[in-house]
C-alpha cells in the first residue's frame, strides 16, 4: 500500500511510558516486537502487522495508548476535525518524518493525525 491509500485509517499506536528501554525489554521479550531507536526517549516497534512507538518521559495517560489516523490532507482533517466538533490540543507540529497534531474527541478521547513532511519549494 503506497501512503495514500492509508488516507483516513488508523496507521500507528503509541504509548506514552516512563522507561523506553524497559517497554522494549518487555514488548521484546513477550511478544518478539522489534524496535528501531531514535534518540533515547523514543523507540518505534513493528509487531509484524502494526507499527507504533514508545514515547518516553512520561506516565501511561487515562485512555491508553495514542491512535494515530493517517491522512493525505493534514489541513483538510483539521478542519474536519474542529468543524466536528473535536478540540485541538497539540497543534500542528513538525516531527522526525512528517508533520501531525492531536485533538480530542467530543467523548474526550485523545487522538493524533499525521501526514507526510511538506515538500520544499
Amino acid at each position: 500500500m503506497s501512503q495514500r491509500e492509508h488516507d483516513r485509517r488508523i496507521d500507528y499506536i503509541e504509548f506514552t511510558v516512563s522507561d523506553v528501554a524497559a517497554a522494549k525489554r518487555f514488548y521484546g521479550t513477550v511478544f518478539g516486537w522489534t524496535f528501531t531507536d531514535y534518540g533515547a526517549a523514543y523507540a518505534s516497534f513493528e509487531d509484524g502487522r502494526l507499527t507504533g512507538g514508545f514515547s518516553g518521559g512520561g506516565s501511561a495517560k487515562p485512555g491508553g495508548p495514542l491512535v494515530v489516523i493517517y491522512a493525505n490532507d493534514l489541513e483538510a482533517v483539521l478542519r474536519a476535525v474542529k468543524a466536528a466538533g473535536g478540540r485541538i490540543i497539540r497543534p500542528t507540529y513538525d516531527f522526525p518524518g512528517g508533520r501531525r497534531f492531536h485533538f480530542q474527541d467530543p467523548a474526550g478521547y485523545e487522538l493524533a493525525v499525521w501526514s507526510d513532511p511538506v515538500s520544499p519549494g
